[in-house]
This record gives structure tokens, C-alpha cells and sequence, in this order.
């Protein structure tokens, strides 16, 4: 297989999109198709035409047209819009977040951080702490890692299956398949039901990972964002990314595919997101609602009310 980002189309601009496949293409996983991350995703690819002045300037022309797209899926109320991040730890899941967010009108966005299960959750079954926080119609939902920990990080350590209560004869060697099945289906009734999912997978090298825990031990204002937990987790990195590899091979779909994106370098990281959500909220044709004949002269009547009045 070749590697997806060794080709740069030094002509092509992420605002606005003019190609979709063309812009897309070195990012999503296809749908059926078995990706290897090492040898086909460059966490260091930047496009080479791009330097980071200049993704600064397309970035925040992306903010303004998402915070327009934005404005009208909620005065629409017809769809909305979940957005799942993903990563190993320190790849800049909340720094993208942030910015790419950063227009956003707060009224119509919501984000959840999904963080170990709580006692509550582990009596549920792991699709409901994630079901009762999705987006209502006109809103966007973003979750800061998602159900798809229950595929990685518990298939990783799966001495955590038996804090699920789940029953002894359900923890077998098909229980991931069974999992994989059960997302897709699940995403394939949230896309039925109007709610576009977006998966990101921030792809961040290990090098790059271990410079920024180091950066985190280093500066005193980081430290909160780091703990030695951390560290261990790391030294189970060659098995993340094969979990990674195979959640990618079974549940990257048509209705619901995954991006892996460049991490290394968090400008560029930003620009990509923010093009794709661009990019997807585009397609969705939003439009302002229009109002019937009756509101609109109940709206003329007002209007003359409002002129009359000194």
C-alpha cells in the first residue's frame, strides 16, 4: 500500500472547497478498505504549499463560514451534527476542539468528555452514556472520545469487560465483532434519522507524543494535563495501534467513514477538521426556513404596527 500523503496538489485551498474527493481523499478511510497507519498516514504531512502563517488566514476563514452553516442548521432545526474525536493521548484533541470551534455560537453546540465509566454508566449498557448525550435537531455534538473507547481502550485491557456486568458467555472472542456491528448499525440510525456523524482520529506520531508529554512535565502550567498513567499507557502503544487499525477496517462506512488526520503539527491539524466540517455542513443545503403566506402578513402587520408607533 502506499502512502496516502506522499502526494501534495500544490494548487489546491481548503476554503473554499471546490473538489470534494480531491480535498477528502488523503484523509478518510474507505469504506471495506484494510488501512495500515504506519504505512499509510503520515502524522507529519502538512501539505507543502501550506506554511503556518497561511493556514492561520484559511483557518479563520473556515471559522467564519462554519459559524454561518452553523446559524442556519440550528434556524432550520432539520438536522444535526455529531463530531467523535479520537486519539492517543497529547495528539491536540481539545486545542482542535477549541479553535476549530471558536465561532461557534455556544446556544448550538455542546461538547462531552467521555472519560473512564462512571458506577452509574457500568450498570448501563456502553452505547448509553453516549446515547443520552446526542445532539437535538439544529445542534452540533461534539464528544471528546466516545463508545468507540469500548473497542479500544477495554480490548487493550480487557480485564475492564468484567466491571460491565455483562453476562460470562457474552465475553468471547466475538464480542469485538458483535461491538463493531452494533456501532455501525447505530450510527446507520443516527444518519437515518437525520444526525450527520463525523469521526476524527488524530493521528499523532509517538515522537511527537513523547515531546509533548515531556512539554507538560516541563512547564508548570502543564502539569495538570498530565499524570503517570499516562506514561504506562504509552508502553502500550504498538497495541493501540493495531486496535486502531482493525476499528478503522470494520467500521469506516458509507453512511459514517473515519478521517485520519495529521497530527504532528496542530495547525495543520486544525485547517483539515475545520475544511471537512465545512465541507459536510455544505453539503447538507441548508437553507433559512421560509415562512408561510399567514406569517407573512402577520409579519407585514407588525411591521406596520412598528412604523406607526413613536
Amino acid at each position: 500500500m502506499t502512502d496516502k500523503h506522499s502526494q501534495t496538489d500544490s494548487s489546491s485551498k481548503l476554503f473554499p472547497i471546490k473538489k470534494r474527493d480531491d480535498f477528502i481523499r488523503p484523509f478518510i478511510v474507505s469504506p471495506g478498505q484494510k488501512i495500515s497507519l504506519t504505512k499509510d498516514y503520515n502524522p507529519a504531512y502538512k501539505d507543502n504549499y501550506l506554511d503556518k502563517s497561511d493556514a492561520k488566514n484559511e483557518l479563520q476563514r473556515g471559522i467564519e463560514a462554519l459559524a454561518k452553516y452553523q446559524d442556519i442548521l440550528y434556524a432550520q432545526n432539520t438536522y444535526a451534527l455529531l463530531i467523535i474525536f479520537q486519539a492517543m493521548d497529547a495528539a491536540g484533541k481539545d486545542s482542535t476542539i477549541k479553535h476549530v470551534m471558536s465561532g461557534i455560537n455556544p446556544q448550538g453546540c455542546q461538547v462531552y468528555s467521555f472519560k473512564a465509566p462512571s458506577t452509574e454508566e457500568l450498570d448501563h449498557t456502553y452505547l448509553w452514556r453516549c446515547f443520552k448525550a446526542l445532539p437535538a435537531q439544529g445542534q452540533i455534538g461534539i464528544f471528546n472520545r466516545s463508545y468507540y473507547e469500548e473497542v479500544l481502550v477495554t480490548r487493550v485491557h480487557p480485564e475492564l469487560l468484567e466491571l460491565q456486568h455483562l453476562p460470562p458467555s457474552f465475553i468471547d472472542k466475538h464480542i469485538w465483532k458483535r461491538r463493531f456491528e452494533e456501532i455501525n448499525n447505530f450510527e446507520k440510525y443516527l444518519v437515518n434519522n437525520g444526525i450527520v456523524v463525523l469521526k476524527f482520529f488524530l493521528n499523532v506520531s509517538k515522537e511527537e507524543q513523547k515531546k509533548r508529554f515531556l512539554e507538560r512535565i516541563d512547564l508548570p502550567d502543564k502539569n495538570w494535563k498530565f499524570s503517570v498513567d499516562d506514561a504506562r499507557e504509552r508502553t502500550f502503544w504498538n497495541e493501540y495501534m493495531a486496535v486502531y487499525e482493525d476499528m478503522f477496517n470494520h467500521t469506516s462506512t458509507e453512511w459514517a467513514p473515519w478521517y485520519v488526520i495529521p497530527a504532528d503539527h496542530k495547525w495543520f491539524t486544525r485547517l483539515v477538521v475545520a475544511g471537512i466540517i465545512h465541507t459536510q455542513l455544505k453539503e447538507l443545503n441548508l437553507k433559512y426556513p421560509k415562512v408561510n403566506e399567514e406569517k407573512h402578513q402577520e409579519l407585514l402587520q407588525a411591521k406596520a404596527m412598528l412604523e406607526s408607533q413613536k
